[in-house]
């Protein structure tokens, strides 16, 4: 449902002060701008604002693959990391650690059950703002939900409201191009914005509080480029899911335990955007609140492995379904994807971010799971590596300009001669091509079950999609822990 009269007018008018400087009488308060009277506004109302029907069913999706995630991660080397420290570090027993038997006060789950999210590359992706949502806003719900006993209900708005704020900040500062320009990672600057909406709300703050919200969340965003240099992905954990979920639970427990701070941290002097200067207009801080929802547009992986090998999965489960060939009559596949994407999988040391390996498998498999995507010593099977030798990765720069469109051409030819192409334009579970319900049940599964056993993974899901009845989101702990 799109804003109310008064709302809508509200935004218009500081998307116009916005773009003319000229601030519009009827919001004027005191230094709040209109862009943060709107902000604060819809940020602080939208605990009471129903969903729409289909925004409500794909933020169940969102939540039931990142709660997949979480609990998948748990038996991955970051994962494994980070359970240990909360073991060590857990101080109260208020909020769950999934895939484990731990309980933690509300900072430290977050942080915990961040990097179990983002243990690897299994979680969501939203292409507009070049973040991943859901590892950082999911656990951030979560940990203040259970930290004030908030029902299902409530906690689904406070995670839409984060997918909805953080990805609008890294699309308001640039994206790609701002990481590349400043060496800053939007990971960690959009999940902390929108880890620090979801806790706000979770934490019911009015308006006034969400303005100093924002203020304490400023003052912490960070994040470096120089995660690309991880190789252990633990670190990498930290900075895209772990800190920024951390960072944001502190924001909204400080400000509800009575913390007061800077009113409007989008103006006056030393402000976030004089600071940080955005590539674009500040007015995509609130463009189409209320109307276009970014947990619609984030892209759920069907394949547990880096985004920019998920078009050329697609594009090779297309063939072989079509064409029916076996490994040995493949004499040679060449994989075209756009140049920066290429970069980040040319033949990498982790098997899920390394394309070469991943397209191997899945020319040997006939698919790819969550288990084969992480078997490292497979890499040195030499019925891979056999298929792995035939693969060219070709760095693209027709398909860099379809960014953040991430498309691919696979193109294989035969001993005897024959060739087959496929081009993906539109990657399966992006917002072109979404998976179903069931896709995202199958996902899960494949995720869950190996950890919690099928029935309690079947109990999760259920639950999951019958938020509206759960009356405190504390009800799903003994679903989420061994």
């Amino acid at each position: 449902m799109p804003l109310h009269p008064t709302r809508r007018n509200l935004l218009k008018n500081a998307i116009v002060a916005a773009a003319t400087g000229v601030a519009q009488p009827l919001f004027a308060a005191g230094d709040v701008s209109p862009i943060m009277a709107a902000l604060s506004s819809y940020m602080s109302e939208s605990g009471g604002r129903a969903l729409p029907k289909e925004v409500a069913e794909r933020t169940k999706y969102a939540i039931l693959d990142t709660f997949a995630a979480m609990i998948s991660g748990s038996e991955l080397p970051p994962g494994r990391f980070a359970i240990q420290f909360a073991r060590a570090y857990k101080g109260d027993r208020i909020a769950t650690i999934a895939g484990s038997d731990v309980m933690c006060g509300a900072i430290e789950a977050a942080l915990v059950n961040g990097m179990l999210a983002h243990s690897d590359e299994t979680d969501d992706t939203h292409p507009f703002s070049q973040s991943h949502p859901g590892a950082s806003v999911v656990p951030s719900a979560l940990a203040v939900g259970e930290q004030f006993g908030i029902d299902g209900t409530r906690f689904m708005r406070a995670v839409a409201l984060g997918y909805d704020i953080g990805p609008r900040v890294t699309m308001t500062l640039g994206k790609l191009e701002y990481m590349v320009e400043t060496h800053r990672s939007t990971h960690g600057i959009s999940g902390i914005f929108g880890s620090a909406a979801a806790a706000g709300c979770a934490a019911r703050l009015n308006a006034q509080q969400m303005r100093w919200l924002l203020s304490y969340t400023a003052q912490q965003a960070s994040g470096l480029a120089s995660w690309q240099r991880d190789t252990d992905h633990i670190e990498k954990a930290f900075d895209f899911a772990g800190m920024p979920a951390r960072d944001g639970v502190t924001a909204a427990l400080l400000v509800q335990a009575g913390g007061t701070g800077v009113g409007d941290i989008f103006s006056g002097a030393d402000n976030f955007l004089q600071t940080f200067k955005p590539r674009n207009d500040p007015a995509m801080l609130i463009e189409k609140l209320g109307e276009r929802y970014e947990v619609t547009r984030t892209s759920i992986k069907k394949w547990t492995v880096g985004s920019p090998i998920q078009a050329p999965l697609d594009a090779l489960e297309i063939l072989l379904k079509r064409n029916r060939f076996e490994p040995d009559r493949v004499r040679q596949m060449i994989v075209r994807v756009a140049s920066d994407e290429a970069s980040i999988v040319d033949n990498r040391e982790i098997p899920d971010i390394c394309l070469q390996h991943m397209m191997a498998v899945m020319l040997v498999d006939k698919t790819v799971s969550f288990r084969s995507a992480h078997d490292k010593p497979r890499m040195q099977d030499p019925a891979i590596l056999l298929e792995r030798a035939k693969i060219q990765l070709i760095h693209d720069e027709e398909l860099q300009r379809k960014m953040p469109s991430r498309e691919a051409v696979v193109e294989v030819t035969l001993a005897g001669g024959q060739r087959f192409t496929e081009r993906v334009t539109a990657v399966r579970g992006t917002a072109e091509n979404p998976m179903t319900r069931e896709d995202v049940v199958a996902k899960s599964r494949d995720l869950i079950t190996p950890i919690l056993g099928a029935a309690a993974c079947g109990k999760l899901i259920d639950k999951v999609f019958a938020l509206e009845a759960v009356s405190n989101i504390g009800e799903l702990r003994p679903l989420l822990q061994r």
